[in-house]
């Protein structure tokens, strides 16, 4: 099941199928139970045209926060102890990656993050900068996983590799990240073949392809989550992006008019482009 938050509300798509429900978006992202709930209702409810899907909103509700954990990929690891060697930083991601304790950090306010389809934004006092594909988790107040989207993680590779402190810098600026289109819910663990596509293309050109299985995540989707509700509450649950294992070479950085697409097997495929 799929739900999608639009202009017009909230659509759920089951079966190919789409309905219009009535909803509140952040309270029904923060229910424990709601991917049986709307099973229970989904046969009452009025079918509508996807077309009405085609205005989309951000996947997140207006007063919940986006965390995001970083070093649980292996090349993520590989990645900033290459851009942070020169400050004297690379050997805190081997660190980060083997230990008990996760990175994690607190990513962006709503306002900050933009929908599939919209523009998401490069620093203008940056020269190297990425996207970053996450698997994302959609967690309620209790800490329960209740589904999943689309994350891209927009990052200042230059700014961080200055300093790791810069991190806040690098990571959290108007525009700095995107979620979408949709949110999956089911009550079944997230498949770990799943798999992770990025691609860039500039005037129309393929500038960069990658792809990563969701199984080669170190840790545990609940161990992240365990962590940063550990002392935070969200009293109207949260989002959290749980890292990247898709990190362009050394001699690649996103530039003004780029296209950047997301595929994540079984929710979709988030689109936006570069202003």
């Amino acid at each position: 099941m799929k739900l999608y938050n639009t202009k017009t509300g909230i659509v759920i798509e089951q079966n190919e199928q789409f309905y219009q429900y009535p909803g509140n978006w952040e309270q029904t992202i923060n229910d424990d139970n709601i991917y049986q709930k709307l099973l229970s209702v989904l046969p009452s409810l009025k079918k509508t045209d996807a077309k009405s899907i085609e205005l989309l909103l951000p996947c997140i509700g207006a007063a919940q926060e986006l965390w995001a954990c970083g070093v649980t990929y292996h090349r993520s690891m590989v990645g900033r102890q290459e851009e942070s060697a020169a400050a004297g930083g690379s050997d805190f991601y081997a660190k980060v990656y083997e230990a008990e304790r996760p990175e994690c950090f607190f990513k962006s306010t709503p306002h900050r993050v933009v929908g599939h389809g919209a523009q998401v934004r490069i620093r203008k006092d940056s020269q190297w900068d990425v996207p970053e594909p996450e698997l994302t988790l959609v967690v309620t107040s209790s800490g329960k996983i209740i589904g999943y989207t689309v994350g891209n993680d927009m990052s200042s590779r230059s700014i961080e590799g200055e300093n790791p402190l810069y991190l806040p810098q690098a990571k959290t600026y108007d525009g700095c990240a995107a979620v979408g289109p949709c949110v999956f819910l089911t009550d079944q663990p997230f498949p770990a073949d799943a798999n992770i596509e990025l691609l860039i293309t500039r005037n129309n050109r393929m500038v960069f392809e990658g792809s990563v299985s969701v199984s080669r995540i170190k840790r545990s989707l609940q161990e992240l989550v365990s962590f940063v509700y550990r002392e935070c509450s969200f009293p109207n649950g949260c989002l959290i992006m749980t890292g990247t294992g898709i990190v362009p070479g050394n001699d690649f950085t996103l530039k003004s008019g780029d296209s950047i697409s997301i595929r994540i097997d079984n929710i979709g495929t988030l689109v936006n482009s570069v202003q």
